[in-house]
């Protein structure tokens, strides 16, 4: 791990990496047979060393996890989509936070506003997916 702000921290070993003109999609397999995808630039794939094998970890703010009612995939842009059952929901002035764990017993915590968590039922014990675009993710590695 690393000593960042970022919560949602998945050191795993990648998997994939699909080269293009100027982003590369990074596959990194962060449980077994559980991948998450980054979209970013190749000149981070390359100053970064991402190849297949190579060990990595996705790094996601709170801000950038979206949560959605239910287990199942949604028809969506956003590649990332983990299904589980929210553990932890605190509320604060404004906005709360919520954590949901995997039956690979990931955790994803994201931070989203009281409203979105009132309307959709959000509590401990629902059933819900953390959603998140593979361009909020940030790869890192160790030196």
């Amino acid at each position: 791990m690393f000593k960042i702000s970022a919560r949602n921290q998945f050191p795993g070993t990648v998997v994939a990496v699909k080269e293009g003109a100027v982003n590369g999609v990074v596959t990194i397999e962060i449980a077994k047979g559980v991948v998450i995808k980054a979209d970013i630039t190749m000149e981070s794939i390359r100053d970064l060393g991402l190849t297949e094998g190579k060990k990595a970890t996705a790094i996601v703010k709170a801000t950038n996890v979206f949560f959605a009612l239910g287990t199942d995939r949604l028809p969506m842009s956003a590649r990332n989509q983990f299904a589980g059952k929210v553990v932890s929901v605190k509320e604060g002035a404004v906005n709360g936070h919520v954590v949901l764990e995997t039956a690979d017993g990931l955790r994803f915590s994201g931070s989203i506003t009281n409203e979105a968590i009132e309307e959709l039922g959000l509590a401990e014990g629902t059933e819900a997916m953390a959603v998140v675009k593979a361009t909020d993710v940030l790869v890192g590695v160790e030196e």
